[in-house]
């Protein structure tokens, strides 16, 4: 295995109170610990450490940067099931003459390992964008004016060409389950800043959740107060989060009162559960959410200009447009880590494209073309660019030639692919690294998830090599007990 901490040649290059994880098609599965918890007197008067004496710290008060940070959130924009890298912004002209050619070529996807393939040639022309000159894809015509803020990274790789091990490795670093994720890592090192949401949101698209679920937003083996919570961007945000018909505030108030008094007598002799601490303060959570998370999802403050900017007023693109607003939305509010996935449940409903590319590339470029171009340049006119850091990809690429005998389809692609990231102290108009002249893999300036990983810590003024937890006997890290180097010819 290469060395992690290098990205040349073949390495690896890569509170508020916040808890809540709603499970799709659940409810309150569990909530975490919250800052003003603690500030009301809640965990004072319940809680101290298994020793019976050490007081309890909250987990989710908010924590400076160890280190210089340019970020303050992040939105990590999840193509779920694998976007093409040759048909998006890496331009390979020589596939065009290729097409419909058998070639030697080494893949390895949901078809297993091969040594050639017919060409499927890109199915879009590129066109050059902005001071920069980066050529983008027809598909993203508006993204193309955003390239003066945009970095690529068009040498990605992984070690996963399926879906679930490929998901959890994006979200955690890891090919297998029970791993923090990436926001679970954040909230960690850093707390948050918002007293009335959650610190790490999950929006997942309107035709369900990826494949493994909550695992891609989980804490792992951290305490609870880590995990990602699912809000929708509509008018109900959360389900049966509103008050029962015939119940004011104050009744309900005085009900969790109560029940509060009964719980902490419950786990005064359980306070080293944190699922179980969790659960306790999800009602207090609920009930203080009742008033924030609705206001953050209410649009009518925005105006038209502004709605029509992410494409809320377009059908093909309102309901991801209604999600990148409401990012914005959030990390205004100081939620400090929103994702928001495009694609979801299985075959064409996300970027899985292994029959016909340009119908499926056609639909979900078209739903999140301008609504992620509108998130880009709202925040930078407010302001907030610079402090917000965009992530975009999916958990893999795809293959240069077809995976069926007939037809456009393209199998999973992990030996090369491509993502880019905006704001945060990214220097954009920059491109790192480069897949060979097909698109067939990563050949130079090689950046593996983890040095992703380490440059998203990085912004956020995070040391990617020294934020720990321990756990099972070693001081466990996002980016491996062996280290990764951020991309530093992005920053």
């Amino acid at each position: 295995m290469s060395d992690p901490k290098g990205h040349g040649g073949g390495s690896f290059c890569g509170r508020t109170r916040r808890e809540m994880l709603w499970e799709t098609g659940g409810g309150f599965a569990s909530v975490a610990l919250t800052a003003l918890l603690g500030r009301e007197g809640f965990l004072a008067r319940q809680a101290v450490a298994a020793d019976g004496v050490t007081p309890f710290v909250n987990p989710m008060a908010a924590k400076p940067a160890p280190g210089p940070a340019k970020a303050k959130s992040v939105i990590f924009l999840f193509m779920y099931g694998g976007p093409s890298h040759v048909d998006t912004f890496d331009h390979k002209p020589k596939l065009y003459g290729l097409d419909g050619k058998t070639i030697q070529v080494k893949t390895f996807g949901r078809g297993g390992k091969r040594n050639e393939g017919r060409v499927v040639g890109p199915k879009w022309s590129f066109k050059k964008y902005g001071e920069c000159g980066k050529p983008i894809s027809d598909l993203f015509p508006n993204l193309g004016t955003c390239a003066d803020d945009m970095a690529f990274i068009h040498s990605m790789y992984a070690e996963s060409p399926i879906h679930g091990s490929a998901m959890l490795m994006m979200n955690s670093g890891r090919i297998l389950s029970g791993n923090p994720c990436l926001g679970s890592w954040v909230t960690y090192g850093l707390g948050s800043e918002n007293e009335n949401l959650p610190g790490f949101v999950v929006m997942l698209d309107h035709s369900g959740g990826p494949i493994s679920g909550a695992k891609n937003w989980s804490s792992g083996y951290m305490p609870a107060a880590y995990q990602g919570t699912v809000l929708r961007a509509h008018d109900v945000p959360i389900h049966d989060l509103a008050l029962p018909d015939g119940t004011d505030e104050a009744t309900r108030r005085r009900l969790l009162d109560r029940l509060r008094e009964k719980n902490q007598e419950h786990h005064a002799e359980r306070s080293d559960n944190s699922e179980l601490a969790a659960r306790i303060a999800s009602y207090e959570l609920a009930f203080k959410m009742q008033r924030s998370a609705p206001e953050a999802a209410d649009f009518r403050s925005e105006s038209a200009e502004t709605r029509s900017l992410y494409g809320i007023d377009r059908a093909e693109t309102a309901d991801f447009g209604r999600k990148c607003l409401l990012a914005r939305r959030l990390v205004e509010r100081g939620v400090r880590f929103v994702q928001i996935y495009s694609g979801g449940s299985h075959g064409d409903a996300n970027w899985d494209a292994h029959n016909d590319l340009v119908e499926n590339h056609s639909k979900h470029a078209g739903a999140t073309d301008r609504p992620i171009a509108g998130l880009i340049k709202d925040l930078k006119r407010r302001g907030l660019l610079d402090e917000t850091l965009i992530v975009w990809g999916g958990e893999f690429g795809r293959q240069p030639v077809a995976e069926y005998e007939k037809g456009t389809g393209r199998d999973h692609n992990s030996f090369g692919f491509t993502m880019w990231l905006a704001g945060g102290g990214i220097k954009g108009g920059t491109s790192v690294g480069a897949t060979d002249e097909i698109g067939g893999a990563a050949v130079e300036d090689r950046c593996h998830v983890k040095n992703l990983h380490a440059t998203v810590l990085h912004q956020l003024g995070l040391d990617p090599n020294g934020l720990s937890y321990f756990y099972g006997g070693l001081h466990q890290k996002l980016v491996g007990v062996e280290g990764a180097e951020p991309i530093r010819q992005l920053i």
